[in-house]
């Protein structure tokens, strides 16, 4: 796995292994969102352990890294027409406090920085997915 995040053609975030997080804030999400977020991700057994089971998290990768990305188009929703609405995305005031709450306390639970893009600027997002693994993590669906 590999990731990376550039702006205007310039490398400003990149990682060789471990997780790419790309986090969508929504209107109702809460510093409570956070804390379940942070510790589910951390703790997600989703990495081979020595007999090619996913059976080890973040914290068990040597050399493990986290490049976190914020991603409003993430809460599109498409039921009406052909063009998504972002009703449900937080507005950038609302996000951005979330959004630096969210990259302190993953740091604070995987143990080291978390590299970032940077929010609200035009990216260029970049990911080569080992397996592929991808999941949808949603706080708002708990149970």
């Amino acid at each position: 796995m590999e990731a990376g995040v550039s702006i205007s053609g310039k490398e400003t975030s990149h990682i060789e292994k471990g997780l790419m997080i790309l986090l969508g804030i929504e209107e109702t999400d809460s510093e409570s969102d956070i804390q379940w977020l942070c510790g589910k991700i951390v703790g997600l057994r989703i990495f081979d352990d020595s007999e090619g089971v996913m059976n080890n998290s973040i914290l068990q990768i040597p050399n493990g890294e986290i490049l976190l990305v914020s991603q409003f188009t993430l809460l599109a929703s498409t039921k009406k027409g052909n063009r998504p609405s972002y009703i449900r995305a937080a507005k950038p005031q609302n996000a951005k406090p979330l959004y630096d709450k969210f990259v302190e306390e993953l740091s604070i639970a995987f143990g080291k920085s978390v590299k970032t893009g940077v929010f609200g600027a035009d990216m260029q997002v970049s990911l080569v997915n080992d397996g592929p693994v991808t999941i949808i993590i949603d706080s708002k669906n708990k149970e």
